[in-house]
């Protein structure tokens, strides 16, 4: 049957690609490991397990407003307050399915068909793609010195009179690169100046390693919420492990969020009332899972990098905060598509090619599952790359060969 333009334009995740090959090997019984995945293995925290539980027991499970529940609501305003200093109102904050759903949802309330969205490389695979499905122009800026961080006037250049939105992640997924204030104060100004809207992907801000802190945007301007072209972007998602439960959020001028809750009306209804009452808890309640979960990652970044660095030829890039490391392979292979499904069919070893990124010859790890995966992976991966290694290996009942 025909399909519109959009639909004939549109790839299938790259990531969740690979998360399904990876589940349909494992499922075989081969000894797969997954160095491609975005979710950490820690558990959701327990107030949000309870609270869950305890709202399935009440048999409530609702509709509620489009935008969110007014609890969700609040404990987006508090999070806000503490981790950007900002006192927001209801009528800043929008509840979605998820960060992702809450880009889309901006995107197609700022954007028009033939319009710019601007981006860095490298990008979140799915940022050109949903700039397509809106009908607009993805326009990726490449840093001339090859780095993860565009300059200013990089960014600035590729701002025209058709840009009506620059997408920005930080830290940033693949490469870990925490943008510096210089950086964003810089881009900022000149968007505000130009009336463009910045969405800020926040979704792995407090996921940052060494004693860093990523820079919270508002600290970067001074005009208020509803005056700055501002969009801060968030979910329970990666810092609190609740992958599954699908809630994000944005905050941002309360014209903009009126308009990005109606089309959310109409596209979705609301998001789960059960995942809001999760998250709610979550937010609320204990922190200590997320000091653990970055104490694990930040140890397991070591310990990936230190086993990298073994590899003669490949270029290792610290990642300063997520839980990916983006490595330059193309001494091996500058076809980073070609790369990753020989190292997935010689050796079993689950990456991503750096192209779905933006960048050729580089490869996404993800060290956020088990240790032991991760030393195994880099093992497997180290074996198959060494011209001048033995023949084969052997991984319990399996024998890899050459």
């Amino acid at each position: 049957m025909p399909f519109s333009k959009i639909a004939n334009s549109i790839g299938a995740s790259a990531t969740l690609k690979l998360n399904a090959e990876a589940g349909r090997m494992r499922a075989a019984g081969q000894p797969v490991i997954h160095l491609g995945g975005g979710e950490p293995k820690s558990k959701a925290p327990q107030s949000a397990i309870e609270a869950g539980i305890e709202m399935l027991r009440s048999g409530e499970i609702r509709y509620t407003p489009a935008s969110g529940t007014p609890a969700m609501k609040d404990a987006i305003i508090n999070y806000t307050a503490k981790h950007y200093g900002r006192q927001v109102e209801r009528a800043n904050v929008i509840a979605s399915a998820g960060a992702k759903q809450a880009i889309m949802v901006a995107l197609m309330a700022l954007v028009d068909p033939g319009d710019d969205v601007v981006f860095p490389v490298p990008y979140w695979v799915s940022y050109p793609e949903m700039v397509r499905l809106v009908g607009a122009n993805p326009v990726a800026v490449y840093p001339a010195d090859g780095s993860f961080q565009p300059t200013v006037q990089e960014m600035i250049d590729a701002i025209g009179p058709n840009t009506k939105a620059v997408l920005l992640n930080s830290p940033n997924n693949p490469s870990g690169r925490v943008f510096d204030r210089d950086f964003l104060v810089g881009l900022i100004e000149h968007c505000q100046q130009q009336g463009v809207v910045i969405l800020m992907d926040d979704i792995y801000h407090r996921l940052v390693f060494a004693g860093r802190t990523s820079v919270p945007c508002y600290d970067c301007t001074d005009l208020s919420v509803d005056d700055a072209c501002l969009v801060v972007l968030n979910g329970v998602s990666k810092v609190y492990a609740m992958t599954g439960f699908r809630i994000g959020w944005a905050v941002g001028p309360r014209d903009l969020i009126k308009v990005m809750s109606n089309i959310q009306s109409h596209q979705s209804g609301n998001p789960c009332s059960l995942s809001q009452h999760a998250a709610v808890a979550a937010i609320e309640g204990p922190q200590d899972s997320v000091r653990i979960l970055g104490r694990e990652l930040e140890k397991n970044r070591n310990v990936l990098v230190s086993l990298l660095r073994e590899i003669p030829g490949l270029e290792v890039n610290i990642p300063e905060g997520t839980f990916y490391c983006f490595c330059n392979f193309s001494s091996f292979d500058e076809d980073s598509t070609r790369l990753a499904a020989f190292l997935l069919e010689k050796v079993q070893v689950v990456t991503v090619p750096g192209i779905e990124f933006g960048m050729e010859g580089y490869l996404r790890l993800s060290y956020c599952g088990d240790l032991d995966d991760v030393r195994e992976g880099i093992r497997r991966i180290k074996w198959i790359l060494d011209d001048a290694g033995s023949d084969e290996l052997t991984v319990g009942d399996t024998v890899f060969t050459r």
